[in-house]
């Protein structure tokens, strides 16, 4: 692996046949968005966009995706929207992505984090067009044991919570599909990623501490945190949406060199407290207030956790470009633009343009 995958190397998305699963959802919006940008084809498989996600109907309203409602939880369903789609690469995103839902949800987690996954496992492994798979898993695939040091891709799986443990399960049965299958396919690639807590504009999911965040600030109500001292390997979305793309790229160039797992996560200067995030959101803002209420009777999570990027930086030339500031600050303008009807579309193309261009700089 010794040629870096380098900014030219995304243009071979342009004409490409791309589905994005989850494409609905935060991170998936954002991945379509950049796609199309590239000249992708993009092509898009998930549940129904939710009121609450204001860019991908502006996204869909114009012809930047092609949008099919299909709950991977329905293995025909899955596969013959695979078949009729018939991509070049996939990107699978879609899955119940909250830990706090995972204890209320857990069979709802499982189904759609684990069966869901070998859904469209199933409809790749039948689609002949396809060429690559980036398959989308999380840092909480890792068992966690609070350590200071960052977990590598060859660490032990495992999870106490279900959204975790489903996680992992969705890990152990990618590589059970690759050994089986994948690498014996020719001209086929797959990898799995896995990728620190991210930020950005758009994301409105319940329990999450931007979402929470932004919400308080919009109704000028105090932020309450539950557990302020926790820390989080802090990114921007569009950093890790940059591993998934140089990480694709390089699957379509050697399928067979680039598969296996890439942690996606930024550096240790980025690890900060929830408390840090939500002040400097605050200091970005120019008004708000804190209060810490801790919870004794939440649901675990866990205090510590940052991953090791060292193999993406080695092979992908992949770093996180925008610090904790930086990323905290477009995240917090963007809200911010969108609240003063300024379209979700054009922030967001903006947003990508600079972090192009700033790749194109470096």
């Amino acid at each position: 692996m010794e040629d870096l995958v380098s900014v030219a190397d995304l243009k071979v998305f342009a004409g490409k046949r791309v589905l994005v699963t989850g494409d609905t959802g935060f991170k998936g919006t954002w991945l379509s968005l950049w796609l199309s940008e590239l000249g992708a084809e993009v092509l898009g498989l998930a549940l129904p966009v939710e009121a609450t996600n204001v860019l991908f109907p502006e996204v869909e309203s114009a012809g930047l995706i092609h949008h099919v409602d299909c709950d991977i939880r329905d293995l025909e369903a899955t596969r013959n929207t695979v078949a009729a789609l018939r991509p070049d690469i996939v990107f699978h995103l879609a899955a119940q992505a909250l830990v706090r839902l995972s204890y209320a949800e857990p069979q709802l987690t499982f189904a759609t984090n684990v069966l869901g996954s070998i859904n469209l496992m199933e409809a790749v492994r039948a689609c002949d067009s396809v060429q690559a798979m980036v398959y989308i898993t999380s840092d909480k695939c890792y068992l966690n044991k609070e350590w200071a040091w960052g977990y590598r891709e060859n660490d032990e799986l495992g999870g106490r919570d279900p959204y975790s443990a489903s996680k992992a399960c969705a890990e152990l049965a990618f590589q059970a599909y690759s050994e089986s299958y994948f690498l014996q396919r020719r001209h086929f690639g797959a990898a799995t990623t896995r990728a620190g807590n991210v930020i950005g504009g758009g994301d409105r999911s319940a329990d999450r501490i931007v979402p929470d965040t932004i919400k308080a600030l919009e109704a000028g109500q105090p932020i309450i945190l539950r557990n302020p001292q926790a820390t989080r390997p802090w990114q921007h979305v569009l950093d890790p949406l940059c591993g998934y793309l140089r990480l694709g790229a390089s699957l379509l160039k050697d399928p067979k060199q680039y598969a296996g797992s890439w942690n996606f996560g930024p550096e240790e200067h980025a690890i900060r407290t929830v408390d840090d995030l939500v002040r400097h959101a605050i200091h970005i803002w120019g008004s708000g207030d804190v209060v810490h209420r801790p919870d004794p009777n939440a649901p675990h999570e866990a205090t510590l956790l940052h991953l090791s990027s060292g193999k993406a930086h080695r092979h992908l030339g992949w770093y996180a470009q925008w610090d904790f500031e930086r990323a905290v600050t477009e995240t917090v303008n963007w809200y911010r633009d969108v609240g003063r009807s300024v379209p979700a579309l054009d922030v967001s193309r903006q947003q990508v343009a600079s972090y192009q261009n700033e790749m194109i700089s470096r």
